[in-house]
């Protein structure tokens, strides 16, 4: 593997992993080690929200969703907590640790990366991203390590007296803002879709800023591609930014993402 030593915050590609990553026939651990085996420095945030909703059902606790995001509760924050922190997570590292790369997990809590505050009470402790200290990130970059972040976060402002001391915040949501910190290259959302579609359902491949947001104020993006897309919105705040969305259940989808800037939804700067 190339000495990372010299990794500068623009040099960086942030992924974010959606629940494709959990079928056994997917290759973007296998990418995610050969990009880090040639040098591409990259920063992994993952999400999980299907899981994190299946093991409430089996503790027999609805759950609910608005405009893509789970309103949560006390009892669904510590399932988040505990499936993303921990379970989720840490299979990510193993996999790639395994597989022969080098990974460490950590989430928005360890090293104050993401600290937060709660962002509208009627969702519970989901919080809105109030700074990004990315310094725990880049030192693990730079001894050579891929980090793999969880987004429980840092309840670190505003915080009422005797609430939890971690919030649940959107994983798109962290990966943008990471990307808009450390105004990287690329920003590269691996979802379960082929990308945005327009109203007849037709494939956008190239989108620019204006049209992203017409999209979500027209309401043709909905759903789990809303927070999609405001990521990718603020990512490109830095004009250098390229985001993609492409569906992670393609072969090899991140790295031809990462080199050939294929396939997908591109949203660039103008």
């Amino acid at each position: 593997m190339n000495d990372d030593k010299h990794t500068q915050p623009g040099d960086v590609t942030v992924v974010k992993l959606g629940g494709s990553i959990f079928d056994q026939k997917d290759t973007t651990i296998t990418d995610v080690i050969r990009l880090q085996k040639q040098g591409v420095p990259l920063v992994l945030v993952h999400g999980g929200a299907n899981l994190v909703t299946k093991w409430l059902s089996n503790n027999n606790t609805k759950t609910n969703f608005h405009q893509g995001e789970r309103v949560t509760d006390q009892a669904a924050l510590e399932m988040v907590t505990a499936v993303l922190g921990g379970l989720v997570n840490k299979e990510i590292v193993a996999a790639i640790n395994v597989g022969g790369g080098r990974a460490v997990g950590i989430s928005g809590a360890d090293g104050g990366l993401i600290q937060g505050k709660i962002r509208d009470e009627k969702m519970g402790y989901i919080g809105s991203v109030v700074k990004v200290d990315s310094s725990v990130i880049m030192s693990l970059l730079q001894a050579g390590f891929t980090p793999v972040i969880a987004p429980v976060s840092l309840h670190a402002c505003e915080r009422p007296q005797d609430a939890p001391l971690l919030l649940n915040i959107n994983g798109d949501t962290i990966a943008g803002e990471i990307a808009a910190a450390l105004e990287v290259d690329k920003l590269i959302l691996l979802t379960d879709v082929e990308g945005i579609r327009d109203q007849a359902g037709q494939l956008l491949p190239c989108l620019t800023p204006a049209e992203a947001k017409e999209l979500l104020e027209t309401g043709v993006a909905s759903g789990g591609m809303i927070p999609k897309v405001k990521s990718c919105l603020r990512a490109i705040s830095n004009t250098r930014t390229c985001c993609i969305i492409v569906d992670g259940r393609q072969q090899h989808a991140l790295f031809n993402a990462v080199t050939t800037d294929c396939g997908g939804t591109t949203i660039r700067p103008v």
